[in-house]
């Protein structure tokens, strides 16, 4: 069955493409040619099994593959006679435009115009409801006559522009479906808004007694409701992919062999060209640095937030930032043969996956079309057989079938109690992305942990500040008061937190690789590596250090920590109690990862873990049927954030890590996880009644409908009494749950809905 999602200017956006597709075919390592397009107009995941089904009944291709999430259709094959442009025509028939995906324009402004068209939409269907039900009172009160016949005049007035303007998102929907001869789930609603109000508009120019107005613009209400509902929660989980990109630079400035620099595009950048970055800058290719020393940023690989010291021979990639000196770097991969785009691609393949409650949907919608034409065509049939060809009240009671059946309980049962825990999340310090989230959390058995940045805070602290004397804490304060070394900052703060006032030092300077020097009283001090200051290279246990020598002075040590979030220790046994199983997986040194999970009582961890390996190592979770949540914060968690059965990033991550994770943590406190863990068991139970509501409701109504007992106005009545209970239940998770700002956990108790309730009290 096609569902299409026509949203009026933003299709403009997207129109056919004409082009050869030749160049956006890329080739894969396998030998497979590859196609990544994007489909502006796919809004409901029933679109899904057909487009797939589709496009792989194409002679010669192998597979196709839909990700809903970012609105693409990735096609792939080995025939060497498949014409790729058979896959456009192909979406085209079924409905759909289609264009190669390009990052630039990654459908983010269509969507950003359905969802302005879906709320214009909903606030003036809501607005002409309201109006019309007061003018519908006053009929039901007993208005007779002329009267009744101006009031229902001014019904038709509200009415008939209402349910054109709002009624578009599913009349074009409708159409564009029938004209590819299929049916979806807007075709019975578009059949149920245009009769209600064409059968009013007879029974008002027939001065009839009752008309319907109301009826079908109120319909039109629910019915928008829930769709910008779950159109909203959706719009949230948009692919990260134009993000990632972004972050490569988007020119490069290259030296020619005569020594002419000049600046040349990144996608115009080739193997063996000279790159010269300066300080400042990002990188845009892939390379290895044959001149110059610095130091880089390189928390896109390693999520590590110490900058890392690079020289001659050190290899460098796109993205990264050069942070002190001027480097020259020979380029060894470009475009999409960087690191970057390997990122990216392991994400778009990673987003992949689809929820339980996608694949419902997909069932569904399969069967909810046909079953409802066929029950209002019995209808309409049974009743000219017993009212002997009446067709005015066998038509309506049709009508009443149709929209008694229209599925606002069932579209807004998941859509509702998702957003009421969205809004649960946020007081408590938790933004939910995605709903399917919430799914995907009440099932976790298995939490994996990045350690930098997730269950530390991200930045270092002076370990050892009380065994320093002021005079060395001030010397060194003078020293790193200027340098943008994380570690010099925690030295600046160690010395503001102890009232110490940092020395007048002269002449500072920084070498990358080395710290930094100048001269205080006549004499050079240094602050920097132990090799640098004079001393033997034996470290510190692994802890990061500073050695401060001036002169012939004893040097002093500076050890620094990466520290833990505060909670992370109570956290981490509330989780093991439950039965989860807790890991960790970092791409940092093993001595510090080592001492951090001995520190939370943490068994099973990993360290020096690439983004390739920690994507590999979820995915092997997975084939064992364990279901992983994957807390991670940097680029080098991308992957594995999306891959992971559900993912969670703090609101400190990188922007790519926020934007993989299915939900974000705000603050220091690692108790989010628990609180959101806890609303998503709640939110699926509460999804599960209001589906039995929604289906209780139909075969309860439908008969009854059938039967002639409802009249169309009856059956909007019902229609939206069901869609407010589905609401009212879903609201009972916002009354479970306590307002308070998460701090400590100091009791768990279950309420009447068997929903654990955190009793707080403030930090």
């Amino acid at each position: 069955m096609l569902t299409c999602c026509p949203i009026g200017p933003a299709i403009d956006a997207a129109a056919v493409f004409a082009g050869d597709l030749e160049p956006w075919v890329t080739t894969r390592p396998d030998g497979y040619r590859e196609l990544d397009l994007i489909i502006p107009g796919i809004c409901l995941p029933e679109s899904i099994p057909v487009i797939e089904e589709a496009l792989e009944k194409l002679p010669g291709l192998a597979s196709a593959r839909v990700n809903f999430t970012s609105k693409r259709v990735v096609a792939t094959w080995n025939e060497p006679s498949f014409k790729p442009a058979g896959i456009t025509e192909k979406l085209n028939d079924l409905g759909f435009i289609s264009r190669p995906f390009d990052p630039s324009h990654s459908g983010l402004k269509a969507d950003d115009a359905q969802s302005r068209l879906l709320l214009r939409a909903v606030a003036v269907s809501g607005f002409a409801a309201a109006n019309i039900m007061l003018l519908s009172v006053s009929v039901w009160s007993g208005a007779e006559g002329s009267t009744r016949d101006l009031f229902h005049w001014i019904s038709a007035g509200i009415a008939l522009p209402t349910v054109a303007y709002a009624g578009r998102p599913f009349f074009r929907s409708a159409v564009r479906a029938l004209s590819s001869g299929q049916f979806n789930m807007d075709v019975p609603i578009s059949l149920a808004v245009c009769l209600a109000a064409l059968m009013s508009l007879y029974e008002t120019f027939n001065h009839g007694e009752v008309a319907y107005f109301d009826a079908s613009v109120t319909l039109l209400f629910f019915l928008l409701t829930g769709r910008y509902l779950d159109h909203l929660m959706r719009a949230r989980a948009r692919s990260a992919v134009s993000q990632l990109l972004s972050l490569a630079a988007s020119s490069a400035l290259i030296e020619e062999a005569d020594g002419t620099p000049h600046i040349l595009a990144a996608t115009a950048l080739q193997p063996e060209m000279k790159m010269l970055v300066a300080a400042g800058e990002r990188l845009a290719a892939d390379g290895v640095v044959i001149s110059g020393a610095s130091e880089i940023d390189r928390s896109l690989l390693t999520g590590e937030t110490n900058p890392e010291v690079v020289a001659r021979g050190a290899t460098v990639h796109a993205g990264m930032l050069n942070l002190i000196g001027p480097l020259v770097v020979n380029v060894t991969a470009a475009g999409q043969d960087t690191f970057l785009a390997e990122i990216t691609r392991l994400m778009a393949s990673a987003e992949q996956s689809r929820s339980r409650y996608v694949q419902i949907a997909d069932k569904l919608a399969r069967i909810y079309s046909p079953a409802v034409h066929i029950l209002a065509a019995l209808t309409l049939a049974g009743w000219l057989i017993w009212t002997g060809g009446d067709w005015h009240s066998s038509l309506m009671t049709a009508i009443a079938v149709l929209i008694i059946t229209c599925p606002c309980a069932l579209g807004l049962a998941v859509p509702a109690v998702q957003t009421v825990a969205s809004g649960v999340l946020f007081r408590n310090g938790v933004m939910i992305k995605d709903g399917a989230a919430l799914e995907k959390l009440s099932g976790v058995d298995t939490v994996i942990f990045d350690k930098t940045g997730t269950l530390t805070l991200g930045r270092p602290r002076l370990t050892n500040s009380s065994a320093l004397s002021s005079s060395d804490l001030a010397l060194a304060a003078g020293l790193a008061r200027l340098s943008r070394h994380p570690l010099s900052r925690a030295v600046c703060e160690a010395a503001k937190s102890r009232g110490v006032t940092p020395a007048a030092v002269e002449r500072v300077q920084e070498l990358p690789g080395n710290g930094l020097s100048g001269w205080f009283g006549g004499t050079q001090a240094r602050l920097g590596s132990r090799r640098w200051c004079g001393l033997q290279e034996n470290g510190s246990q692994g802890l990061p250090e500073f050695v401060l020598a001036l002169g012939e002075a004893t040097p002093a040590i500076f050890t620094f920590e990466d520290e833990l979030r505060p909670d992370a220790v109570s956290v981490i046994a509330k989780l093991k109690a439950e039965g989860l199983r807790v890991e960790i997986l970092s791409g940092d040194r093993k001595a510090a990862v080592n001492r951090a999970a001995s520190a939370l009582g943490i068994e099973h961890w990993q360290a020096g873990v690439t983004p390739q390996q920690k994507l590999a190592y979820v995915q092997s979770l997975k084939e064992t049927g364990r279901k992983v949540l994957m807390a991670g914060d940097g680029l080098n968690d991308a992957p594995a954030l999306a891959v992971g059965h559900t993912s969670m990033a703090p609101s400190s991550a990188t922007d790519i890590g926020r934007t993989a994770a299915d939900t974000i943590f705000m603050g220091e406190s690692l108790m989010p996880l628990l609180v959101a863990r806890d609303v998503a068991i709640a939110t699926q139970r509460l999804s599960i009644q209001n589906f039995a509501l929604a289906v209780g409701y139909n075969f309860l109504a439908v008969p009854i409908a059938m039967l002639g007992f409802a009249s169309p106005l009856i059956a909007a009545v019902a229609m939206s009494t069901s869609s407010i209970i589905v609401i009212a239940n879903s609201l009972r998770l916002g009354l479970s749950f306590s307002k308070q700002r998460t701090a400590v956990v100091t009791k768990c108790q279950p309420d009447s809905l068997g929903i654990s309730i955190f009793e707080r009290r403030a930090a």
